[in-house]
């Protein structure tokens, strides 16, 4: 039995978007960066080895894969990938369509400014598109 959660800190500054194969996809509230969280549905998985090799393949292919699409969408310059967890334990992985001239261009989004929450609106509209996106996904539901 799987108790995967959510970590309160994910939870907190997070949208939960859809569910793919492996990870639940979360939008950053954030509305400066079109900003994707992709955590495993695995309870108590830290780092990337942590997973078997079948769900490190998926997790690779869901981020890449999403990502690509969600970039291609936005006309973004970049896609950044990233695992950290300095400082939330549970595995997760940013996906970030960046541009050149976003607010943290060049460097990494993390501690940039101050957040901008989504409006409703702003919030709905990224929903319809990131759910859109995972649905056409050869990589599974």
């Amino acid at each position: 039995m799987n108790d995967f959660s959510l970590h309160e800190r994910l939870a907190a500054d997070t949208h939960v978007i859809a569910d793919l194969a492996l990870c639940r996809v979360l939008l950053m509230n954030d509305q400066r960066f079109p900003w994707l969280i992709l955590v495993p549905r695995r309870a108590g998985i830290v780092e990337v080895s942590d997973l078997d090799a079948g769900d490190q393949v998926r997790l690779w292919q869901e981020a890449t894969q999403l990502g690509s699409s969600f970039k291609a969408a936005l006309g973004g310059d970049k896609l950044n990938l990233a695992t950290l967890g300095n400082q939330v334990p549970q595995l997760h992985f940013h996906v970030i369509v960046r541009y050149g001239d976003d607010a943290a261009w060049p460097g990494p989004v993390w501690g940039v400014g101050t957040p901008e929450p989504y409006a409703p609106a702003a919030l709905d509209e990224r929903r319809r598109l990131v759910t859109q996106l995972s649905d056409t996904l050869g990589v599974g539901h």
